[in-house]
């Protein structure tokens, strides 16, 4: 095992463990937070790319740009989706049903590839689901408003998107991680600049403004530096075992500092969520094609 991509990957997911966090402290919406994020993200990993000179090796192709485009409108959505879970569920609630993307790109790899889905990676799923459930509540699931103010629908399309992103970015092999981002991030800037109300960044104290660079700088930049070079150095199971220091540190901080203290119910939904999880990368379905390591990138 390649010991310093393990270390940088590590470090990467704790730092993504802490993005609810910062999110909650930016005093701004989903939509103009997630815009700031893609400037500095843009900034960020295009200085990169061309510091490194990636730029003049890369190899471009109609398919792949295409590919990376429609990616780059998942990802987007993603952060919004998952943000706005943040901003009315407790993150550790949101984290837990954020993680459902793995599964959900099983399933898709069923419906869209034809790929044989075995009787235990079926059971695991429908603990998954089961599990989502009991963390939100069998209440908060009665009409149609509760369960639009809880979160819940947001926290799932955000799994939702991220699983398409998983899916549809499957076939990219010769754009490095630099161009990849790059072109998703700035199709953010484009899809988001029409819908941003820069009116709300009036006011803002020091302390806001910290928090949201931290976001864009820090947990899109740097992370995305250290995830995308450590990855391609670790074998699967490595990187299945390590992104679950992810939502450990985003539970974590959840219960530690801003006091979330899960009931019993939450509690067995969040075990049924990851125990499924972690049983369909330890034990994949047979003949699969997609990877489906865990890998999540907020």
């Amino acid at each position: 095992m390649n010991l310093k991509a393990a270390i940088q990957l590590t470090i990467s997911m704790a730092i993504f463990g802490s993005v609810g966090f910062f999110t909650i402290n930016t005093g701004i919406p989903a939509e103009e937070l997630v815009f700031v994020r893609c400037i500095c993200a843009t900034l960020f990993l295009g200085g990169l790319w061309v510091l490194t000179k990636s730029y003049k090796t890369e190899q471009w192709s109609r398919k792949e740009v295409i590919q990376t485009l429609i990616c780059g409108v998942f990802l987007v959505f993603n952060w919004v989706f998952l943000f706005k879970a943040f901003d009315v569920m407790e993150i550790s609630v949101a984290i837990s049903i954020y993680n459902l993307a793995p599964i959900f790109v099983l399933i898709m790899g069923s419906v869209f590839l034809k790929e044989k889905m075995s009787f235990s990676a079926i059971i695991a799923i429908v603990f998954c689901f089961l599990g989502s459930v009991l963390i939100v509540g069998l209440n908060q699931l009665g009409s149609v408003s509760d369960l639009m103010n809880s979160g819940f629908v947001w926290a799932m399309l955000s799994a939702i998107c991220y699983a398409l992103t998983m899916f549809v970015g499957k076939g990219i092999t010769h754009l490095s991680t630099y161009a990849l981002t790059f072109v998703q991030t700035a199709v953010g800037i484009v899809i988001l600049l029409p819908l941003v109300d820069f009116a709300v960044f009036n006011g803002l104290t020091t302390s806001n403004w910290l928090y949201i660079l931290g976001t864009g700088f820090i947990h899109t930049g740097f992370v995305y530096y250290l995830f995308f070079n450590s990855i391609r150095k670790l074998s699967t199971i490595v990187v299945s075992a390590l992104v679950f220091v992810d939502p450990l540190v985003a539970i974590i901080l959840d219960m530690f500092i801003l006091d979330f203290i899960p009931s019993i119910v939450q509690t067995v939904g969040i075990i049924f969520i990851f125990g499924g999880i972690i049983y369909t990368l330890v034990k994949p379905p047979k003949k699969s094609n997609l990877k489906t390591d865990g890998s999540s990138t907020y």
